[in-house]
C-alpha cells in the first residue's frame, strides 16, 4: 500500500528542461509544486568541475550521465512481424538519468523549427498536391503555427543565452544569418562563437557555389551572459567536451545553470530525486488524474503524491510508457491506424556526410565546440524544390571542429587498416589534417513506426517494457542520398587532398552505434482526439488536468535538433495553465 502524501497544486514527472521551466512558471504564479526525478541530484559545483569533467572514457564511453538500461530500457525490432529484444546498452540514443535530464550531456545545438515545419502536411499539399504524400506517411500539421509560438521561442532563447546570427529579423532578411528561418522578434542574445578554420573554409566554398552558410546557433554562451531569470552563464572555453559531458565553465545552457538555482531556493517548490514514477492515478470517469505513484529507489518505499495538475516532463519514452501503464488513451494499432498513444514515432537521420583530408592545412581539432561550425539550410525542409525528386524533407549541413577528443576522434583516409601499426601511423598523421561535413536529415512519420508495450520483457518494477518498432523507409533513403551528394559537392569545392566516400545510410536502421538523442512522437499534438493525444496547449484529451511536455508531442521530426521547440512549448503550455486552466479547470479545447 502506497503512503499517501499531502496534496500539492502540481507535480512534475521529470526535472529536465520542461519540468524545470514548468515548475518555475507555476511557482511564480503562486502554486505549490513537487518535482520528481528518477535519477540522482546533480549540481555543477560537485559534478561538473575540473579536472574530473574532462574524462572522455567516463562520460562518452561509460555514459556516466545516461539512463542505466539495467534499471529500465526498451525492446526493439525493425518490423511488426519480428520479436523485439531488449537494449542491453544505450547506444543509438542516450536519455538522461539525473536532475537536468539530457540537457546535462547535450551538445547545445539550439534551433527553431521552420514555419513550414509547423504546417508540414498543409504546406506540402498546397505546394505539390495531396498525391505527393505517400499513403503510408502519417505526417500532420502542428497544433500551432510558428508565428504563434515565436514569442515563446524568443523567451527560451533568452533563457539559454543562445549564440548565433539572425537571418530574418522582424521579416527583414539579414546577410550572414539563416535566410530560411522564420521571422524573429529579436536578435540572438549572444553573437556567434568563434569559427574554426574548417568552418571558414566551408563557408567560403558554399558561398562560391551560391549557397547560404551561417554560424550554427548554440546554447553555449560566446561571452558571460545574464539570462532573463537573472542567472549568469560563463563564456565558452572551446574545450571540445560539450556533448555527453557537463560544462565546467557553466557556458552550456541547462536547467542547472538557467533555472534550478532559483527553484532550489523557492519555498513553494520541493525537489525529490531518486523518485521513480510507476503510474498515474487515473479517474477515467472524471477524465482527470488525481496524482502519481512513485517508488523511492533508495528505500523501495512506495508513495502516492496527490496533485491538482500532473505534468509529464520526462524523456519521450518515459512520457509514453506512463500513459500505457496508467491506461490513459487508446494504444495505436498500425494495421487499422486507429488509436493514438505510440503513433508517429520518428527519429533523426544522422551519421551521414563526408570526410576530407588536407595535406597542406593544419587544424586544431581539440579546440572547438558544436557551435564553432558553419551550418547550411539550403537543403533542409522544403527550402528547395522537391518537384520530381520522389521524396519529402531534407537535411541540414554543418562543418567545423567540435570535439577532437583523444579516444573517439581518429579520422583516417579510405583504405587504412582498422587496427595495427599502419592504423596508428595514419591516425597520428591525419589528426591535424581532417575535416568533415556532417549531414542530419528529417524523418517523417510512417504508419509502421510506433511504440507499444512488450508482451515478454519487464522492468525492475515489474512493468512491461516499452517496445519500439522502427526502420528506415524509401523516403529516408532518398533524403540521405540526395542531400549527402549535395554535401559532397561542397566538399569537393573545398579542394581536399583526399576525399573520403560519401557516408550514406543503407540497409536496416542500426540501434547500436550512437546517432542522436532526438526521438520524437508517441503522444502527438493535434486538433482531433481520434488521431492525437494532446491538444494545442499540450493538455491530454483524456484527462483535463494532465499536460504532456517535450518532443513526444511532435507529429514528425524535421532535420533540426528538437530542444528549441521543446523549451518554447513548455512556456506556451505553462502560460495556458496559469491564465486559462486555473481560472476554469477543464478542457481548454473542445473536440
Amino acid at each position: 500500500m502506497a503512503i499517501r502524501l499531502k496534496e500539492v497544486d502540481a507535480v512534475m514527472v521529470g526535472m529536465g528542461w520542461t519540468g524545470s521551466i514548468m515548475a518555475r512558471e507555476l511557482t511564480k504564479a503562486g502554486m505549490t509544486v513537487i518535482g520528481l526525478e528518477r535519477g540522482e541530484d546533480l549540481t555543477p559545483r560537485e559534478h561538473f568541475a575540473l579536472p574530473n569533467i574532462r574524462d572522455e572514457l567516463k562520460y562518452t564511453y561509460r555514459k556516466e550521465l545516461v539512463q542505466d538500461p539495467a534499471l529500465e530500457t526498451l525492446t526493439f525490432r525493425h518490423r511488426p512481424s519480428e520479436m523485439a529484444l531488449p537494449m542491453r546498452r544505450m547506444g543509438s540514443f542516450l536519455p538522461g538519468n539525473a536532475v537536468g535530464g539530457a540537457a546535462n550531456h547535450w551538445g547545445g545545438l539550439h534551433w527553431r523549427y521552420l514555419p513550414s515545419d509547423h504546417l508540414c502536411r498543409s504546406h506540402i499539399v498546397n505546394r505539390y498536391g495531396p498525391k505527393a504524400i505517400p499513403t503510408d506517411m502519417t505526417i500532420r500539421d502542428w497544433a500551432m503555427t510558428y508565428e504563434e509560438l515565436e514569442p515563446y521561442y524568443d523567451r527560451f532563447d533568452k533563457l539559454c543565452g543562445v549564440s548565433g546570427k539572425a537571418g530574418n529579423l522582424r521579416g527583414q532578411k539579414v546577410s550572414g544569418g539563416n535566410v530560411f528561418e522564420g521571422a524573429r522578434s529579436s536578435e540572438y542574445p549572444n553573437p556567434p562563437l568563434k569559427m574554426t578554420e574548417s568552418a571558414l573554409m566551408f563557408e567560403k566554398a558554399a558561398k562560391e557555389l551560391g549557397y547560404n552558410p551561417f554560424p550554427q546557433p548554440i546554447s553555449n554562451s560566446s561571452r558571460p551572459y545574464t539570462n532573463i531569470e537573472g542567472l549568469t552563464l560563463g563564456g565558452c572555453q572551446y574545450c571540445g567536451h560539450c556533448d555527453k559531458s557537463g560544462c565546467e565553465a557553466n557556458a552550456k545552457a541547462g536547467p542547472h545553470v538557467c533555472i534550478l538555482p532559483l527553484l532550489r531556493a523557492e519555498p513553494k517548490f520541493t525537489l525529490r530525486a531518486r523518485s521513480w514514477v510507476s503510474r498515474l492515478v487515473y479517474d477515467k470517469r472524471g477524465k482527470k488524474v488525481t496524482g502519481v505513484i512513485y517508488t523511492d529507489t533508495r528505500t523501495g518505499e512506495e508513495y502516492e503524491q496527490p496533485a491538482g495538475i500532473v505534468v509529464l516532463s520526462a524523456y519521450v519514452f518515459g512520457n509514453i510508457s506512463l500513459l500505457f501503464h496508467s491506461k490513459i488513451g487508446v494504444p495505436y494499432d498500425p494495421m487499422t491506424q486507429k488509436g493514438t498513444v505510440g503513433r508517429n514515432y520518428c527519429y533523426q537521420l544522422s551519421r551521414m556526410g563526408v570526410t576530407m583530408f588536407f595535406e597542406n592545412k593544419e587544424f586544431n581539432p581539440f579546440m572547438g565546440a558544436p557551435g564553432a561550425s558553419m551550418a547550411l539550410d539550403d537543403f533542409d525542409g522544403d527550402n528547395f524544390d522537391h518537384g520530381g525528386l520522389g521524396f519529402l524533407g531534407g537535411s541540414r549541413f554543418a562543418c567545423g571542429h567540435a570535439d577532437g577528443r583523444p579516444i573517439g576522434y581518429r579520422p583516417v583516409p579510405p583504405g587504412t587498416p582498422r587496427w595495427g601499426a599502419a592504423w596508428k601511423k595514419a591516425t597520428a598523421k591525419n589528426y591535424h589534417h581532417a575535416a568533415s561535413i556532417a549531414v542530419s536529415g528529417s524523418n517523417y512519420a510512417n504508419r509502421y513506426n510506433y511504440l507499444d508495450l512488450d508482451p515478454t520483457y519487464r522492468d525492475q518494477l515489474g512493468r512491461p517494457l516499452l517496445r519500439l518498432t522502427y526502420n528506415f523507409v524509401e523516403n529516408d533513403y532518398k533524403v540521405m542520398e540526395y542531400t549527402v551528394n549535395a554535401a559532397a559537392k561542397i566538399a569537393r569545392a573545398m579542394n581536399p587532398t583526399i576525399m573520403g566516400p560519401a557516408r550514406i545510410r543503407r540497409g536496416d536502421y542500426d540501434i547500436v552505434p550512437y546517432q542522436s538523442t532526438h526521438n520524437t512522437g508517441g503522444t502527438v499534438m493535434g486538433h482531433d482526439p481520434k488521431t492525437s493525444v494532446v491538444n494545442r496547449y499540450l493538455q491530454s484529451w483524456d484527462a483535463h488536468n494532465l499536460f504532456i511536455m517535450g518532443a513526444s508531442t511532435f507529429p514528425q521530426q524535421p532535420a533540426y535538433n528538437p530542444t528549441g521547440p521543446v523549451g518554447a512549448l513548455a512556456y506556451w503550455s505553462a502560460e495556458a495553465i496559469i491564465n486559462k486552466y486555473r481560472k476554469s479547470p477543464g478542457p481548454l479545447v473542445h473536440a
